[in-house]
């Protein structure tokens, strides 16, 4: 009886979280259908009347589309950098005896508790006067890989730990150095944490709102998805129909890649498949 009990209280837990997850999502897609009245009027529930054009206004837009190739430019280069030295900060940390290597990690982890807001300021001062790199995709993306790094380190080294370490005696019996081993081996077995968290920072940058706003300037033609936003806003009304439209198509790319790479995610966070 306790143990049945347990089971409804635990589904009745997961399925009321589902309902706060989903619900959101869902007024966002069905808003996208409504008129401005009947998002007034019934701004959860069904459309009374099904509306494409909202839809089929964003998806013709050619300025859609150029926001789209700019989110994807600067989350393809975040995602990249940050899987390349993040991965190779990871190894260094779980398979190389160094001094000083636990204080290194600790300070890289210092990340995690400074938030991006706080340092907004000094960014730009460095995008702009020193780097000259102001409303460039580089102004986003060099502060996501930075902000990117503590995190994916943490993932990195957690699944790195669980790979035998007689893989590398092995290997530097035959002659393979730290560089072979890590392009020949860790990286072959990292594809589970690879994808988790490829995913994650493409999920953070592809919503990024912050950064590219300050960033990016008013220049359109370099602004990636979410500043894409502020085109549905008029001087005395907002489109509000239009705008939840664009967010569903905005959110559309993110949850197919996060479901094709779905199997990996969860395999990487349950410490993968080889175990040390």
């Amino acid at each position: 009886m306790s143990k049945n009990l347990g089971y409804f209280f635990k589904y009745a837990f997961l399925i009321t979280l589902s309902i706060f997850v989903l619900l959101p999502i869902w007024a966002t897609v069905m808003g996208g259908f409504k008129t401005l009245g009947g998002l007034r009027v019934n701004p959860m529930g069904l459309p009374g009347e099904i509306h494409f054009e909202f839809y089929g206004e964003i998806l013709r837009s050619p300025e859609t589309w150029r926001y789209a190739l700019n989110s994807l430019n600067i989350s393809f280069f975040t995602v990249l950098l940050v899987l390349i030295f993040a991965s190779m900060a990871a190894y260094t940390f779980s398979h190389i005896k160094y001094a000083g290597k636990d204080f290194l990690f600790s300070y890289l982890l210092l990340g995690l508790m400074f938030p991006a807001a706080a340092a907004i300021v000094p960014i730009f001062v460095i995008n702009n006067s020193f780097l000259n790199l102001f409303n460039t995709h580089w102004a986003v993306i060099l502060p996501q890989v930075a902000f990117g790094l503590g995190g994916s380190v943490l993932f990195f080294r957690g699944f790195f730990e669980q790979l035998p370490y007689e893989l590398f005696e092995a290997a530097r019996v035959d002659g393979i150095g730290y560089v072979g081993f890590y392009f020949r081996f860790i990286l072959p077995l990292s594809l589970p944490i690879l994808a988790t968290v490829g995913v994650i920072t493409l999920v953070n940058s592809w919503n990024n709102f912050l950064i590219p706003l300050i960033m990016l300037g008013t220049d359109p033609s370099v602004h990636p998805w979410p500043l894409g936003l502020v085109n549905f806003r008029g001087e005395w009304s907002t489109d509000w129909n239009k705008i939840l439209a664009f967010i569903s198509v905005n959110l559309a790319p993110a949850v197919a890649f996060f479901l094709l790479a779905q199997r990996y995610i969860v395999a990487g966070l349950t410490g993968g498949a080889v175990k040390g």
